[in-house]
């Protein structure tokens, strides 16, 4: 099994982190318009709108028709990931301050970065491009989110979290510009996400305030 899902992430390290992230960040928006007790409506706009906003912001950069809008699969994961957030908040209390729910964004911001790296790269945008691309992708989403709950979108206050994204980003185009492959560069730019967001919650990291 574990074979199985290397051998796909270097086939098609797109489509592996794509779907990853889709499901994972569906499932922590949806968990967040649970909390402030949305109907299931707009427990659903929020979390599609947590998957898809960081990479349909994506796709208008690179000048090409947004994936959400040509996939009828994308809209599938995004549902599948709300559901899982209807289940975990059925079972878990507080659920989107819950340990698994904080995995499952840290997983989806790296899967995010990663998927927008790879569009960037592809689209032979320059280095400052695929950080930022990168960057959108993964912390897009949940700014968007925010807004529709009605605060600030904390990617813009103090929490160590878009920082993730962009040492992500960075350490893609590195891996990729010095002769790695795309399946390495992956697997590099996820480990840097999640391994700083993980250290950055454990360890309370946060940037300096004014």
């Amino acid at each position: 099994m574990t074979q199985d899902i290397v051998d796909a992430l270097f086939v098609d390290p797109f489509a592996v982190m794509n779907t990853i992230g889709l499901i994972a960040f569906a499932l922590v928006g949806a968990t967040k318009a649970i909390r402030e007790e949305f109907d299931m409506f707009g427990v659903t706009v929020v979390g599609l709108a947590t998957a898809f906003a960081g990479g349909m912001t994506r796709d208008i950069l690179v000048n090409r028709v947004p994936l959400t809008l040509s996939s009828p699969v994308e809209i599938g994961l995004g549902l599948f990931g709300v559901g899982l957030a209807i289940g975990v908040s059925a079972v878990l209390e507080s659920a989107d301050t819950h340990p698994l729910t904080l995995l499952s964004d840290a997983i989806g911001l790296a899967a995010f970065t990663t998927t927008g790296a790879i569009v960037a790269t592809q689209a032979g945008i320059p280095a400052f491009g695929v950080v930022a691309i990168a960057t959108i992708n993964a912390a897009g989403g949940g700014a968007v989110a925010d807004i529709l709950l009605d605060r600030s979108p904390f990617i813009l206050l103090d929490d160590f979290y878009a920082s993730c994204a962009v040492l992500g980003g960075s350490a893609y185009w590195v891996v990729v510009t010095t002769g790695g492959s795309n399946g390495i560069a992956t697997v590099v730019c996820a480990v840097t996400v999640i391994g700083t967001r993980i250290g950055a919650l454990v360890y309370g990291w946060s940037l300096p305030t004014t």
